[in-house]
């Protein structure tokens, strides 16, 4: 047995269902663990038997199971409304402390870890290590750096400027400014290379986006990453795209969607991670008019869930990897609420088992950690991330984002306080984009009827 850490005490979790996550399977039974998984079942009963003092916690009704990995997550981008107000209208040191801020919502929605893709200015890494010093608490985290763009563009569309460097992005022009910003991403401590393979152009008539990077490209910023022992990920949201990331090597593709038999292949062939990340789209779906998006976003978001969820269905049951990200960090997923989400997309849409989806949640998200060995299941010497929600989980995964679903979270066995309220956040001058008016104040708009 692993007795984690001597100076902390342990933790025995009696009456709950666990669901450990390193099998689908779930039982009522005991678990103890300090820093690390101890034991469960009978031999979690007899190591509390021989401990001085020990916590206990009676967690009949509920589900154990390991926190929840968000393999998708903007923590420094704080909310915005559009890509101007993100570009424009914050500040690094600030941004830095409102970071802090958000990742206690985290927390407390029972995310234990995140990989966050790309930050504004260096404010990701510098939480991370502030997270890992034990400065301000929040989930573990991977981080990517500033994203890779070419000047065709990105997601931002014309705010993307031709060279430099704005918001959480930076143009690369040539093959040796790929090179060049990659090592100099390197030098500055990043987990993860991103590329936006796609993006958003002006009269665009294909599905999804537009390819912005081609193959060799695409390879050259893979071996280059490799090189320096670095993994790499692809913002992928067309067919061509998905098919030449996984062909040039990459390490995890977000999106994947709109695939066609070629791009099914590729993936398939390299058996290349996937994080469907169609929480967004399914948000906004759901409840668009509530938040003022257009009826078209409404209807081009859901055909995309449900169009694409029958090609990643196809990936995963011939193997693929898929792991759950939410998006988290912009005005439709606000911190702390949907984080869950993809879990039922992944078992309505694409008709996972919720014990699949589950994993998919945490044992699978642990390969955007680069924790597989270390977290993401309840596995005897495990990091104790562990969560207990009311309910069970296992049969229903949307307990998971009732307002009271979570009863205690546990990072690393230290349980984190998610009773006492945040302290009220007040408005942050020049913080948001403040608008005129929601529409143009013409005579027909403004007078009597």
């Amino acid at each position: 047995m692993n007795t984690g850490s001597a100076q902390m005490i342990p933790t025995l979790i009696e009456n709950g269902r666990v669901f450990g996550a390193d099998t689908l399977e779930s039982r009522v039974q005991p678990i103890v663990f300090a820093e690390r998984i101890v034991a469960t079942g009978a031999d979690a009963l007899a190591f509390a038997e021989q401990q001085p003092e020990i916590h206990r916690i009676d967690a009949s009704g509920m589900t154990v199971m390991p926190g929840l990995i968000d393999a998708h997550c903007h923590i420094s981008f704080d909310e915005p409304h559009s890509n101007d107000e993100l570009f424009f209208h914050r500040r690094e040191g600030l941004a830095a402390i409102v970071s802090a801020y958000n990742a206690q919502k985290l927390l407390r929605a029972g995310v234990t870890s995140i990989f966050d893709a790309d930050t504004i200015f260096n404010v990701s890494l510098d939480l991370r290590d502030a997270i890992e010093a034990g400065i301000t608490p929040g989930p573990r985290m991977t981080c990517g750096g500033n994203a890779l763009f070419t000047s065709v563009g990105g997601t931002a569309g014309m705010l993307v400027p031709d060279e430099g460097a704005v918001g959480y992005l930076k143009v690369t022009r040539t093959r040796d400014e790929i090179v060049t910003e990659i090592r100099q991403q390197a030098k500055r401590g990043v987990d993860w290379i991103k590329i936006h393979v796609t993006g958003l152009i002006p009269r665009q008539r294909g599905e999804g986006e537009i390819q912005v990077w081609n193959a060799e490209e695409l390879k050259l910023a893979a071996d280059t990453a490799h090189e320096l022992g670095l993994p790499i990920v692809g913002h992928c949201r067309n067919a061509s795209s998905t098919r030449d990331a996984a062909n040039a090597g990459f390490d995890m593709i977000l999106h994947a969607t709109y695939m066609d038999e070629a791009a099914l292949e590729a993936v398939v062939k390299a058996k290349v991670p996937i994080v469907p990340t169609l929480t967004f789209q399914a948000v906004l779906a759901d409840h668009g008019p509530k938040v003022g998006a257009s009826a078209f976003l409404q209807d081009l978001f859901a055909r995309e869930v449900a169009e694409s969820s029958k090609q990643l269905r196809r990936a995963w049951d011939a193997g693929v990897p898929i792991l759950c990200g939410s998006e988290s960090g912009f005005s439709i997923t606000p911190y702390g609420e949907w984080h869950w989400r993809e879990l039922q997309v992944l078992v309505e849409n694409l008709g996972l088992s919720a014990p699949e989806a589950l994993v998919c949640a945490t044992r699978e998200g642990a390969r955007a950690m680069r924790m597989a060995d270390q977290i993401g299941t309840l596995e005897v010497g495990r990091l104790a991330d562990v969560i207990v929600v009311r309910g069970d989980v296992t049969t229903d995964v949307t307990l998971l984002g009732r307002p009271d679903g979570m009863a205690h979270v546990f990072k690393q066995g230290r349980r984190i306080d998610i009773e006492t309220p945040l302290p009220e956040r007040l408005p942050l001058p020049s913080w948001r984009v403040s608008t005129y008016s929601q529409i143009a104040a013409t005579r027909a708009a403004v007078q009597d009827s």
